[in-house]
């Protein structure tokens, strides 16, 4: 119990000090709880531009939901629930964690090399939102995105950009080290929302290869949030930030992924 309570005293202070140094940084994030170059807020505004009520969504990677309870600001929380917006939500996951996963309709565990448990043309819109990265079977997951998806529908991904210079060091880092690191590196991530990392699935050219033109419409974009990995130091962060800032567009940290299938 008194473990539990350290821990948790020390993830306050720690939440604090993220604050602080990311509105020191981003003055607007002071207002509300999140800064313009917020990435949920970029992807789930886009998300929520496409819904309507009679729609059927996947949300594939769902995992236990762990947004519901980490997201502080309620503006980001509302854009990223998407229950009551659509018909159905359906989550599904590799870990039996999706059991607890509070904001899906409907729950289903699959396994890796096996084809999706869905019929085809089952869904309107498919989100998956930083799981690209952890897939090892990317020609398959691919093929089984396009079968049940319907014509018209939306494939919406938010993934690292696997040559950004901080994912190429992550990379470089065994998988085996990465719960350990992330304790300094990210010391709000819980050790229970850790996964192996591939990097099968994170680049624009990767992406035009596995969905073609000749059955998607691709408006992928490349998008530069605030630095995540800066170990709550404060000039650390001010140093990613200028170097973020003088990157190529096809360096910048994340790939926000929007693919139409063809009618």
């Amino acid at each position: 119990m008194r473990k539990t309570n350290i821990i948790t005293q020390c993830r306050t202070r720690a939440a604090s000090r993220r604050s602080k140094i990311i509105g020191n940084h981003y003055p607007e994030f002071n207002i509300s709880g999140y800064t313009s170059v917020d990435g949920t807020v970029e992807f789930y505004s886009r998300i929520n531009s496409l819904l309507n009520n009679s729609m059927v969504v996947l949300d594939f990677g769902a995992g236990r939901g762990s947004w519901k309870e980490d997201y502080s600001c309620p503006y980001r929380k509302s854009l990223h629930d998407l229950q009551g917006k659509v018909k159905k939500i359906v989550g599904c996951d590799i870990d039996e964690a999706i059991y607890d996963n509070p904001t899906v309709d409907e729950k289903v565990v699959i396994k890796i090399g096996e084809k999706l448990p869905f019929d085809d043309n089952s869904f309107d819109l498919i989100i998956s939102d930083f799981t690209f990265e952890h897939i090892e079977n990317e020609n398959e997951i691919a093929q089984e995105f396009t079968r049940i998806l319907k014509a018209g529908g939306w494939i919406c991904a938010r993934t690292p950009n696997k040559y950004n210079y901080v994912y190429i060091l992550i990379q470089l880092i065994r998988n085996s080290w990465h719960e350990q690191i992330l304790k300094y590196v990210q010391p709000l991530r819980n050790e229970i929302d850790v996964f192996p990392t591939m990097y099968r699935m994170n680049s624009a050219r990767k992406i035009d290869i596995l969905f073609p033109d000749d059955k998607y419409e691709n408006y992928t974009y490349y998008f530069n949030s605030e630095p995540a990995y800066f170990f709550n130091n404060s000039f650390l962060f001010f140093i990613m930030k200028i170097i973020d800032s003088f990157l190529p567009f096809y360096l910048k940290n994340n790939l926000f992924i929007f693919l139409k299938k063809e009618i």
